[in-house]
């Protein structure tokens, strides 16, 4: 059997670049112009006009998290995603230090367009806050 070494994490969305700018902002992430270009300008400059700005990468500068792959798709989401990502925030944390940790990082993103839709919390110490992006794509401070 073949161990899978690599993967990227794929987002079909509206507006790619603006979308992986947000996702960038949430994880630390760096968003390198693709080989053989200066920047993300020149390499939709040299697309067809239909093609500019249907794709955006971006990545973990550290180079221990997946690559963020962006897609312009033509319709709109619909339902609630079948995966989504959990922003680990308090891990190793627990009781009320984890649920500050979880509202500190809900404070720092809302004014980036993320959306809270609620706590989500067991009585216990697994508490998270589900949240969607600025395309409404869930996903959770966990």
């Amino acid at each position: 059997m073949t161990a899978i070494r690599e993967f990227q994490v794929t987002f079909d969305c509206a507006e790619p670049e603006r979308l992986g700018l947000f996702w960038c902002e949430v994880l630390g992430y760096v968003a390198p112009p693709p080989k053989g270009y200066e920047s993300w300008e020149e390499f939709n400059d040299s697309r067809a006009p239909e093609d500019r700005g249907a794709s955006f990468a971006c990545v973990d500068p550290s180079g221990v998290g997946p690559r963020l792959y962006f897609q312009r798709v033509p319709e709109g989401k619909v339902v609630k995603n079948r995966v989504h990502l959990d922003v680990r925030v308090g891990t190793g944390l627990v009781g009320k230090e984890r649920l500050a940790a979880l509202e500190a990082e809900c404070a720092r993103l809302v004014p980036l367009g993320a959306v809270r839709d609620r706590l989500l919390y067991d009585g216990g110490d697994d508490s998270c806050i589900a949240m969607r992006d600025i395309e409404g794509n869930e996903f959770c401070l966990d």
